[in-house]
Order: structure tokens, then sequence, then C-alpha cells
């Protein structure tokens, strides 16, 4: 094989330097321009894809008008609580705490609130549950005392209020259940 100069080294590898240039810029720009169409295109078939599901949350005015009717059910009652309403993925949407309602209670309520909504069942019945699952109580973020009910739209569980601070879970489940009854005024 001959060997090449130096000038004819340089002009060949800035041939093909520029090749490979222009191939990059025409591949990036015909792809720059796809996108734009893709996309109108995707938009409209998602609204017919079969692998989404739509769901229902609660609006946050109608969050705080649950906990507020909690909350005002307690009051009633002489009790001091803090009420958590939180969306179908434990996240929360609302907590009030009332007046004198005790440390513990924040957090307490939103616990209840999220593992009322998890399994879709009022705490009260889940404490009896670990009666056969005593490691259920063991699942972060969930409190296994009576106060927590699950919010529910066609039978699905849509959000979760939780209250806490009164002297028993069933207190506490009463003003959780005042909230409910609330939103359907």
């Amino acid at each position: 094989m001959k060997k090449m100069s130096i000038r004819a080294r340089v002009v060949a590898g800035t041939v093909a330097a520029a090749a490979i240039s222009a191939g990059t810029f025409g591949a990036v720009s015909a792809s720059a321009s796809a996108p734009a169409a893709e996309s109108r295109a995707a938009v409209k078939a998602d609204t017919h894809n079969r692998n989404l599901q739509q769901t229902t949350h609660l609006t946050i005015d109608a969050a705080t008008k649950a906990a507020q009717a909690s909350l005002d059910a307690a009051e009633r009652a002489g009790q001091r609580v803090t009420v958590a309403v939180v969306d179908r993925n434990g996240n929360t949407i609302v907590t009030l705490r009332g007046d004198g309602a005790g440390p513990q209670s924040y957090e307490s309520a939103e616990k209840k609130a999220f593992t009322a909504v998890s399994w879709n069942a009022p705490t009260s019945e889940l404490v009896k549950r670990l009666e056969s699952a005593p490691n259920l109580k063991d699942i972060p973020g969930t409190l296994f005392l009576g106060g927590g009910v699950p919010v529910q739209a066609k039978g699905a569980p849509i959000a979760g209020i939780g209250i806490a601070g009164a002297p028993s879970g069933a207190q506490d489940e009463e003003f959780a259940k005042a909230g409910i009854a609330a939103l359907s005024r």
C-alpha cells in the first residue's frame, strides 16, 4: 500500500468529517421536524388507547368541605381533633388541626386516612384483620386504629378521611363519617 502524504491525509480527513457532519445534520434536522407530526398523531391515538385509565379525584373544595364538616362534628362533641383528607394515592389534599388538638394527632390523622384509602375499608374494620395478619401493621405509613374511612365513587376508593384526637377510634370514625355525609349535600 502506498503511503499518503500529509496533505492528502488532511484533505481526506476533512472530506470524511464533512460527510459525517452533513449526514448527522441531515439526520438531526429530519428528526427535529418529525415529532411535531408524530405528537399530533399520538395525542389523537391516546384518546382511544386501551392502556389508559381515567380516575376520579376529590377537588380541593370537596376535600376542604369534608374536612371542615368532620372538624365541626368533633367540635360540637367537645373534641379537639385533627382531620386529614388524602387522595387515592395517599397524598394529603388538606389537613385541619383543630384548636387544642394534640401534637400526635396530625400524623395519626394522615396515617389513618392513608390506611383507609389503601384498603378501601374503615380502619376500625382493619384493626380486626390484624388478628389473622399481624404483619399488616408493619407496612410503612399505615396506622391500624379506628378513625379512618375511605371515600368511594362507584365502589372504588377515591380518597380517605382520617381523624385523630378523640378519646376513642369510634368517635374519630363518627366524625370522619360526618365528612363523607357532607360530600353528598
